[in-house]
C-alpha cells in the first residue's frame, strides 16, 4: 500500500487565480469545481468560489485549493506552510523560480547554497512561501 502528500492550500476568494497561477509555472492539468457546481452556496456572492481544485503535471507536480466560506474563521497564519519544489534539473528549477517571482517577494534568492546546488525562497504574489532547490549528494 502506498500514499501521497499533496500540499492544500486555503485561500479567501483567490483559489482560482492562484491555481491558474501555478498552472503557468509549472503546466499540467487544472481541475477546479466552485461551491454552485456542488450545490452547496451558502451566500450568493461565493457561488463562482473554488470548493475543490487542483493542479497536476506529468513532472509530478501537486498542488490543491479551495477558497473558505465567508461563514468559517480563515487565518492564514505567518509562513505556516512552505511550499517544497526539489528537482534535479537546475534549468527546470530555475524556470520555475522565474516564473514564480513575478509579483512576488524574494526571501532568498535562487543561487548555491552549503546545502544545495541551487537554494532559494520566495513568497508568490498570494502569499505562498515556496522553497525551491537542486539537492546536493548528501556527505554528512
Amino acid at each position: 500500500m502506498s500514499v501521497t502528500t499533496t500540499v492544500h492550500l486555503n485561500f479567501r476568494g483567490q483559489a482560482r487565480a492562484a491555481l491558474e497561477f501555478y498552472q503557468s509555472v509549472f503546466g499540467g492539468r487544472l481541475a477546479v469545481a466552485t461551491y454552485a457546481d456542488a450545490h452547496r452556496v451558502q451566500r450568493p456572492e461565493e457561488a463562482d468560489q473554488v470548493i475543490w481544485g487542483e493542479v497536476q503535471s506529468e513532472a509530478g507536480f501537486h498542488v490543491m485549493a479551495f477558497d473558505v466560506p465567508g461563514d468559517r474563521a480563515h487565518d492564514p497564519g505567518v509562513e505556516a506552510v512552505f511550499v517544497s519544489v526539489r528537482g534535479q534539473d537546475e534549468d527546470e528549477i530555475r524556470g520555475y523560480w522565474d516564473k514564480l517571482v513575478v509579483g512576488g517577494t524574494v526571501r532568498e534568492p535562487l543561487e548555491p547554497s552549503g546545502w544545495a546546488k541551487l537554494y532559494g525562497m520566495v513568497a508568490d504574489q498570494f502569499g505562498v512561501i515556496w522553497v525551491l532547490d537542486v539537492m546536493a549528494p548528501f556527505e554528512g
